[in-house]
């Protein structure tokens, strides 16, 4: 059985539908690729997916160990490459809040960061630049 169903609406936009939920997301193309630029393109969603998917098994690791990570952020800069089009480099820096983290949660989180499961599945010539600041 399918999980989303994805409808071409015209315009270069996209409707996605999360099946299980019945969540919508539209994606559009950018602006340098023809289109508005008015919501996530798919490449916007690829690069934030990995942000997304390393907060959410850092979470699920942090509650592992008797720790958390609420208030935890992720700045995603994508860089584009063309010939062919693809993303290049994914730039994310994760920013942990005023919290004591030791020695051990930090290296948990390092390890954590660069295995869920979006990180795997890109293609291995994709940087992925992850930067993980504590304050």
């Amino acid at each position: 059985m399918a999980n989303f169903k994805v409808n071409y609406i015209g315009g270069l936009r996209t409707e996605m539908t999360h099946l299980a939920s019945g969540t919508v997301v539209v994606t559009d193309a950018p602006i340098d690729n023809n289109g508005k630029g008015e919501v996530f393109s798919p490449t916007d969603l690829a690069s934030s997916s990995l942000a997304s998917c390393m907060l959410t098994i850092m979470g699920i690791a942090a509650n592992e160990h008797g720790f958390s990570i609420d208030g935890t952020t992720a700045e995603v800069t994508k860089i584009m490459l063309s010939n062919p089009r693809r993303i290049g480099e994914i730039q994310i820096k994760i920013q942990f809040p005023d919290f004591p983290y030791n020695d051990k949660q930090k290296k948990i989180l390092e390890i954590i960061s660069k295995t869920c499961p979006v990180a795997l599945s890109l293609h291995p010539e994709l940087i992925q630049n992850v930067d993980l600041i504590y304050h």
